[in-house]
């Protein structure tokens, strides 16, 4: 056991499922939160029926964390939403969904974790970027755009945190087999798999890596950078 403790956001299906199941097995103290309950039990594992863009439910979700381990050592923002749809058949529901849960979401999760690492003097924040932000993705206009402020939360996140001790960084997944392009027709896929120096689908284990990198407590020279993969 390493006694270190991490938050993933999004941790019931997908990319933060996985996580969450890896960093259990590493003997993390894992927290995680979704909208809804998780299906799964894990060892030194605590899960939050959370909207992340619900503030009020965040601050309770930190506080009682805050109650029952008194710091948090990481965080990772993996919650993220996405709709593919060209600009003119996009309705503003679909991008007030996406604005909140993506950027809204990050933001607030930062913010309060920052209070908790600062009582400690270290913390690693990861958020999540994406790829079609730099490829410039036809049809995900305001995912790209929520990641792109993303990306600048990062930025200046990591020069506002470093007298407290904490790092923050970006990972930008390539697509990865998942829910959240499981509608995505294939064409589309190929296209822009075509785009990436290594032509192939992201695989759970390349974000991990990038994440450990991140975590790792020698990596306290490391701060505001993004590592898109694939070779976009």
């Amino acid at each position: 056991m390493n006694n270190k403790s991490i938050l993933i956001t999004g941790s019931r299906k997908g990319i933060g499922k996985y996580l969450a199941q890896y960093y259990s097995e590493k003997g993390y103290l894992v927290f995680g939160c979704s909208r809804g309950e998780a299906d799964f039990t894990l060892d030194n594992y605590h899960h939050f029926c959370v909207d992340v863009a619900n503030e009020a439910q965040v601050k309770d979700m930190f506080r009682s964390i805050r109650q029952t381990h008194g710091s948090l050592d990481c965080l990772v923002n993996n919650a993220g939403i996405a709709s593919m749809n060209h600009i003119l058949l996009t309705p503003q529901s679909t991008v007030n969904k996406i604005l909140n849960t993506n950027v809204i979401g990050t933001f607030l999760f930062c913010r309060e974790a920052a209070k908790l690492m600062q009582t400690k003097k270290y913390g690693r924040i990861v958020n999540f970027a994406t790829v079609a932000t730099p490829l410039k993705l036809e049809g995900e206009a305001i995912y790209a755009a929520s990641k792109a402020a993303i990306v600048s939360l990062t930025e200046v996140l990591a020069r506002e945190l470093a007298p407290l001790g904490i790092t923050v960084n970006a990972v930008g997944p390539t697509p990865v087999q998942t829910d959240l392009i499981r509608s995505v027709p294939q064409e589309k896929m190929d296209a822009l798999l075509a785009r990436q120096a290594i032509h192939r689908y992201g695989e759970m284990r390349d974000i991990s890596n990038v994440i450990d990198f991140f975590i790792h407590p020698d990596s306290d020279f490391i701060t505001g950078q993004v590592l898109y993969l694939g070779g976009v």
